[in-house]
C-alpha cells in the first residue's frame, strides 16, 4: 500500500512538506541536506524512494552538471490528496476555509517566508490584496490562528497599488489565490 510507506518517518514528512507546499519549487541533495539538517545519504534514501513511488521526478538542471534536481510529480494521481494533507497539516486549509473564503473582496493571496519555502514554522506569513475591511480580517484572523496554533502575519494592498514587483524583497513566494 503506497500510504504505508508515504507517511513514514520525519524527514519524508519534512521532504513532502517542502515540495507539496510549493509545486513549483526544485529542490537539490545537498540543499536538503542542509534544510533538514541530516546526512546525504539519510536525503538520498527518502528522494529515491519518493522517485520509485514517482511521486517526486528527476531533471539535471542543465546538460553541463551532475546536480539532480527533485520536482514534486503534479500529475500524480495521488498529488492534490497528499498536497491537501499537507495543506491541513501545516494549517492552510484553516487560513483559506476559515478567513479568505470569509472576507469575499480579495483579489490575490500569496504565502511568504518559510512556508512558501517549504519549511514548517509558527507563523503564516500572507499578502492579500483586495478591498479588505481590516477590523473583520482581524477578527477573523483571531479565531484562524487558536484553530491552527500558529501566528498570522498579513500584508494588505488595495487592487490599484499593488504589482508582484513588490514581493521581490520578500524572496519565494506562492500565490494561493
Amino acid at each position: 500500500m503506497i500510504l504505508d510507506k508515504i507517511f513514514t518517518g520525519k524527514i519524508r514528512v519534512q521532504l513532502l512538506t517542502k515540495l507539496l507546499l510549493n509545486p513549483a519549487s526544485t529542490v537539490y541533495l545537498r540543499g536538503l541536506e542542509r534544510d533538514l539538517g541530516v546526512s546525504s545519504n539519510t536525503v538520498r534514501l527518502e528522494l529515491n524512494k519518493l522517485s520509485d513511488m514517482q511521486l517526486i521526478q528527476e531533471h539535471a538542471e542543465t546538460i553541463n552538471t551532475k546536480t539532480k534536481h527533485y520536482k514534486v510529480n503534479t500529475k500524480h494521481p495521488m498529488f492534490k490528496s497528499l498536497r491537501g494533507v499537507i495543506l491541513q497539516h501545516v494549517g492552510l486549509d484553516q487560513i483559506i476555509e476559515n478567513v479568505l473564503e470569509k472576507l469575499g473582496n480579495v483579489d490575490e493571496v500569496y504565502l511568504t517566508g518559510d512556508l512558501a519555502l517549504g519549511k514548517n514554522s509558527p507563523f503564516v506569513d500572507l499578502v492579500l490584496v483586495g478591498d479588505i475591511d481590516k477590523a473583520y480580517l482581524y477578527n477573523l484572523i483571531e479565531k484562524a490562528e487558536t484553530l491552527i496554533d500558529k501566528k498570522i502575519r498579513v500584508g494588505l494592498y488595495l487592487p490599484q497599488e499593488f504589482t508582484e514587483d513588490k514581493l521581490k524583497d520578500v524572496g519565494v513566494f506562492m500565490k494561493l489565490i
